[in-house]
């Protein structure tokens, strides 16, 4: 009798979910279709091309479209890491088709004149793309003699795919290690020593990576690593029970209650107010699935972290109340590296190298420029 009541009252508390849906995206969509207003305004932005900032970006064509009206005046912005040369840089992008039929988009940094003593295969965050804030990262590697590719994700960016959709980690993962895995066997750098690189999910994405395939690696840079969400962005149990629910039956659906990322990650708050220029990056509540899915992947890694075995180098804010920095502690702990090293700054949040005040990214960046030199002269050596 108890089990029937357990299951009517599940089965009630998913039917109110349906209705609220429902009524959410009634709603949603008529606040489209009646306010014209935009809900950004980014300086130097004509009518013209605050239109197609507000477009639906849900799709790829209209990523696509923003891209190429905002590239010029992304790389205006007053950053740091839009300051940095692209002088002795040469940039590449491409779209490949997977193997599951999906248009992947990817970009390269070389230097232009000599040939790289490593190659960086960069994961990028949650939502993100390989074509704003990456932009600047790989131009401060590629000035201390590293080679960089990085690709937007299946569904992110201007890769092809429902916008941050996620319907399953584990697939996400081998499309990044099917796309990276042909470069790094490449003639051009397959003798020379390959990292990953990890920012909050593409941490994730990168341990996942190192899990299916423990000896592909050479070494990981791993900045504030999502191994665990912080228990402030999670729901509560009980909604988190019902919304994983719910997944099942409206998996694309936005509906996952979510904090100001950009408040959350960005200590610096001129830099905070940057992040509307990123505007392929995906700005809505988390799709249920994805919210599952990125659940689930933190539960299996922080279960898995003494199968971890690659040289590490794990950083992370003290103060980050996005990904948990004791769990990156954890890490440094129980991984089996017997090569792995853990910065934590202080006062620090979870955006290390673009939320930060200038002196902090520039410490990051060394951190993490010295870490890589290290370990390319150890693979020289052997």
């Amino acid at each position: 009798m108890f089990s029937k009541t357990v299951a009517f009252s599940i089965v009630v508390v998913i039917g109110l979910c349906f209705k609220k849906v429902g009524f959410v995206e009634l709603r949603s969509r008529r606040r489209r279709r009646k306010v014209m207003a935009p809900v950004v305004k980014l300086g130097g932005v004509d009518e013209e091309l605050q239109k197609i900032l507000e477009a639906n970006m849900d799709q790829v064509p209209a990523r696509k479209r923003a891209r190429e009206a905002f590239k010029g005046i992304q790389l205006q912005i007053d950053h740091i890491l839009f300051k940095i040369p692209s002088d002795g840089v040469k940039m590449e992008e491409s779209y490949k088709v997977n193997s599951r039929g999906l248009k992947i988009f990817s970009k390269s940094w070389l230097p232009a004149t000599s040939h790289p003593k490593a190659m960086v295969y960069y994961c990028h965050g949650y939502g993100d793309t390989c074509t704003f804030f990456c932009e600047g990262i790989a131009r401060k590697l590629v000035s201390s003699g590293y080679g960089v590719f990085a690709m937007d994700y299946p569904g992110f960016g201007l890769s092809e795919g429902l916008h941050c959709y996620i319907p399953s980690f584990d697939m996400l993962v081998d499309d990044v290690i099917e796309q990276y895995s042909k470069i790094k066997e490449s003639p051009e750098f397959c003798t020379i020593p390959s990292f990953l690189f990890g920012q909050s999910l593409g941490g994730a994405v990168a341990l996942k990576m190192h899990l299916k395939q423990p000896n592909a690696w050479d070494g990981a840079v791993l900045v504030a690593p999502m191994c665990k969400i912080a228990d402030n962005m999670v729901p509560p149990w009980l909604l988190k029970q019902i919304l994983i629910g719910v997944a099942y039956f409206l998996p694309t659906i936005k509906l996952v209650p979510q904090k100001d990322l950009a408040e959350a990650a960005f200590r610096d708050v001129k830099y905070r107010e940057l992040t509307a220029y990123n505007i392929i990056a995906y700005k809505d509540k988390p799709r249920l699935r994805t919210a599952v899915e990125m659940l689930k992947t933190t539960q299996e890694i922080e279960h898995r972290l003494e199968d971890v075995s690659l040289p590490l180098l794990i950083l992370h804010g003290e103060a980050d109340i996005v990904t948990d920095p004791s769990v990156s502690k954890a890490l440094y702990k129980k991984a089996r590296s017997s090569d792995k090293k853990l910065n934590l700054y202080k006062d620090a949040c979870h955006s290390l190298l673009e939320g930060e005040p200038d002196e902090m990214i520039i410490q990051v960046f060394n951190d993490i420029i010295s870490w890589l030199d290290e370990h390319c002269i150890k693979n020289t050596s052997q």
